[in-house]
């Protein structure tokens, strides 16, 4: 396993030990009662779009897995099955899916190190905000990706639109209130080291383990996808934010978000 890797692992683990109380406290009301919770409305309606009854259905990067038993329940799929390297919140992941009697596992793996044992095993790939950040390898990733799709399978990607790179968020010291959508940092990819938490799981400030993350363009995102046989077949982008970080600027015509869809030949 690659230093950085374990690395993240680790804070993402020290992450979930230090979870605030209420975090994930919702997802089984919410599955058992509403139409495709935790999705907002641009990816809910694609998703009904596809066929997933009695499909089987992969998400890589799946945190709790509160989205993948989203899908599942409301797509009537066959079975879910999450990825996500974080081995206590796998543990979390599987008590809710049996809490709400889904055809749910999550496995804790380094998305890297997934072997043959699923491969081409997915009808339908879910990925979505904050996943693509944590690898430096976009081609390697989606070359797992697609080696566990069957042929025809599709993939939705429900990211953060690769524009906000330039952005500056409220906790860089180059941020300026007043110059929200000033460009400081390159669209090209970098890495970023961080040991400030995670606040929207553990809602407070603590000097965390170290989490490194990458950027990475449209064109290294596409191309990831294209050198593995994987087509891009709709995207959609989105001038609002869906990962916390960027909201002041919702609604300013500023790139955002997205949602980009391919197709495995």
């Amino acid at each position: 396993m690659e230093n950085y890797i374990k690395g993240n692992k680790e804070a993402w683990e020290e992450a979930f030990d230090q979870r605030d109380a209420s975090w994930g406290t919702d997802i089984v009301e919410r599955i058992s009662n509403e139409d495709y919770p935790f999705f907002n409305e641009d990816t809910k309606n694609v998703l009904k779009t596809i066929d997933t009854k009695d499909k089987v259905i992969g998400q890589f990067c799946c945190n709790n897995g509160r989205e993948l038993m989203s899908l599942v329940k409301c797509g009537n799929a066959k079975k879910g099955i999450g990825f996500d390297i974080a081995e206590n919140q796998v543990a979390f992941a599987n008590e809710k899916a049996k809490e709400l009697d889904l055809p749910c596992e999550f496995i804790a793996a380094n998305i890297y190190d997934i072997d043959d044992n699923y491969k081409e095993m997915f009808d339908v790939v879910l990925i979505t905000i904050g996943a693509l950040c944590w690898f430096d390898d976009l081609d390697k990733f989606f070359g797992i990706i697609s080696k566990c799709m069957k042929p025809g399978a599709v993939i939705v990607i429900n990211e953060q639109h690769p524009c906000t790179n330039m952005l500056a968020s409220e906790c860089d010291e180059v941020y300026s209130p007043d110059h929200k959508k000033e460009c400081h940092f390159s669209y090209f990819e970098h890495e970023w080291k961080g040991n400030g938490g995670m606040y929207y799981m553990t809602k407070k400030s603590y000097e965390s383990k170290t989490f490194t993350d990458y950027t990475h363009s449209m064109s290294q995102i596409v191309q990831g996808m294209c050198n593995n046989g994987i087509v891009i077949t709709g995207l959609k982008e989105f001038d609002y934010d869906i990962g916390a970080g960027f909201d002041a600027i919702d609604g300013s015509e500023y790139p955002l978000s997205m949602i980009l869809q391919g197709k495995k030949l």
